[in-house]
């Protein structure tokens, strides 16, 4: 049953990521109109930031989209999962501390959540990065 949960929780997480990082890249590309959200200034400034600096936001979308299609396919899954970590963890902070209101945090709850259940998955793979080596 757990096995189950840890598969349904991956293909959600590589959904979200392979939808969403798609969505991204074809605004980048002109193929989508950007939204005009009514955002706060903070939250504002930081997206300015990204996107003047000319190669950060295609190179996340592509890491999203990407990660979440191995995510879907499940090759290379644990690989994926820890690249995505830090931008999950991003994206909570991002609506945590830039975007008021508990709305907006469902999502990157969810997704946290999520991400840490598909991890638990493959905890046999990531036991040895954690476990303490001899010196060389």
């Amino acid at each position: 049953m757990a096995h189950k949960i840890q598969t349904g929780a991956r293909i959600i997480l590589g959904l979200i990521y392979f939808v969403f990082g798609a969505m991204g890249l074809a605004m980048q590309l002109g193929l989508m109109p950007m939204p005009e959200p009514a955002m706060p200034e903070a939250a504002m400034g930081f997206m300015k930031g990204m996107v003047g600096t000319g190669y950060f936001l295609p190179l996340l979308k592509i890491t999203e989209t990407t990660c979440g299609f191995l995510l879907l396919t499940g090759f290379a899954a644990p690989l994926a999962l820890v690249i995505v970590a830090p931008v999950t963890l991003h994206i909570l902070l991002y609506h945590v501390y830039l975007t008021p209101g508990l709305n907006n945090l469902v999502l990157p709850s969810v997704m946290t959540i999520v991400q840490i259940i598909a991890m638990s998955g493959y905890w046999d793979v990531y036991k040895p990065l954690l476990a303490r080596r001899k010196k060389i």
